[in-house]
């Protein structure tokens, strides 16, 4: 049986996500702030039109229906080779009433087939399960706007070594994904030693706990891994750009413990690329890596967020809504501590003092830096905003809109 073939049938016996009986929450939880911070930090010069055309490349079952909930504006069209996953995407669709997604049984490789270019690209979990990574994402590349970004999610290499280590032992036990081996598995994996390189996964992924995220874990037929240099090389053969880690502070040399060690300067002195590299090796943990590609001709600037020159007084800061502000317990001399859920590692919490939690208070999505430097008490210096900004960017606490410090589109 083809490699690829061998995926679709296990998709088709396993629907992955586990299939949810309604997406309320993720309804309720989206907002005109919530969708406008995720746009600039995937398009930091402006927001694309709101009625752009998303692409959800490889849907499983729940997928294409949340961006469709969250960007009603939006048409979103999703695909997958499983016929089941999709057949339950296409339940949720009528619960909700969304008229705003299509759905197609097709593989990535065949989306040209479509007709059809598009504003936005998601394929998260997709990609390192196809015979040819290469080609998959060419083939997005080539349905991608010009001014388009894609959203890529692959496995990591290093934080996975426990998976592959399990996957061997079940291929060499020939467990299946039946319902009687699953049990047997799942039991199994309750005895690990507590020191193996999976057990401190299992703690903390979800997938452990269901049958199906079980199986897509340890007995999916196909999947490979990446290291960050692998990631530069791959977008770069296949035509496109590295962009930004959706989440970047874990791999910043100024983020987090590594930015205290001896080290810390040279890591500082390296290419972004080779400092992304090197914390990657030093946090040893990282399971996935989710990031923001282009395409390599795009005709203007892809993340133009930097503070080197002016450009930066003109930048508008724009909260994360999901990133959470502590004012309890704190750290003597704290007014408050931020923190970003969506962290896997506890080290990025970033307590701040007085002043900097009177700058955070004046962010209001309107008001440049430069504005929001001008409205303290007058002991607060351009470079110090500057500074302090950076940071919060860094830690994943805002996003900016650079459209009034860099010429947009």
């Amino acid at each position: 049986m083809k490699p690829g073939n061998k995926v679709r049938k296990f998709y088709e016996k396993m629907p992955y996500p586990p299939p949810v009986a309604n997406l309320d929450q993720s309804r309720d939880l989206y907002n005109p702030d919530r969708s406008r911070a995720v746009r600039h930090l995937i398009w930091p010069t402006g927001a694309p039109r709101a009625h752009r055309n998303v692409l959800v490349a490889g849907c499983g079952t729940s997928q294409a229906i949340r961006h469709a909930l969250r960007e009603p504006l939006a048409h979103v069209t999703a695909i997958d080779i499983s016929a089941p996953s999709l057949e339950r995407a296409r339940d949720l669709q009528r619960q909700y009433g969304l008229v705003n997604v299509e759905f197609h049984e097709l593989s990535i490789t065949d989306i040209r087939t479509l007709g059809k270019r598009f504003d936005q690209i998601v394929c998260t979990g997709v990609l390192h399960h196809l015979p040819d990574p290469g080609q998959g994402l060419q083939a997005l590349r080539d349905v991608l706007e010009p001014e388009g970004a894609m959203q890529i999610m692959v496995y990591a290499q290093y934080g996975r070594s426990g998976v592959y280590m399990m996957q061997d032992y079940c291929r060499l036990l020939g467990i299946t994904a039946s319902g009687q081996d699953l049990d047997q598995l799942s039991a199994a994996l309750g005895h690990l030693p507590h020191d193996h390189p999976l057990s401190a996964l299992m703690r903390r992924v979800k997938d452990f706990q269901s049958p199906d995220g079980l199986a897509d874990v340890l007995l999916n037929p196909q999947d490979r891994a990446y290291t960050v240099p692998q990631i530069y090389d791959w977008l770069k053969a296949c035509g496109m750009s590295f962009g930004r880690w959706f989440e970047q502070a874990p791999y910043l040399p100024q983020c987090g413990a590594i930015a205290r060690t001896p080290h810390a300067a040279r890591l500082t002195a390296l290419s972004e690329p080779m400092q992304h590299a090197a914390v990657e090796l030093f946090r040893g943990t990282m399971t996935q890596h989710n990031f923001i590609a282009y395409r390599n001709d795009r005709p203007h600037a892809r993340q133009p967020v930097h503070f080197d020159g002016e450009d930066w007084r003109g930048y508008i800061p724009v909260r994360l809504p999901w990133a959470v502000c502590v004012r309890d317990q704190l750290p003597p001399g704290s007014a408050a501590v931020l923190l970003n859920p969506a962290h896997k590692h506890a080290e990025f919490v970033l307590p701040i003092d007085k002043r900097e939690d009177d700058l955070l208070a004046q962010v209001d999505g309107a008001r440049t830096l430069e504005e929001i430097a001008g409205g303290g008490a007058g002991t607060i210096t351009l470079p110090a905003v500057r500074d302090y900004f950076q940071k919060l960017w860094r830690y994943d606490q805002v996003v900016f809109d650079t459209s009034r410090g860099v010429a947009p589109p």
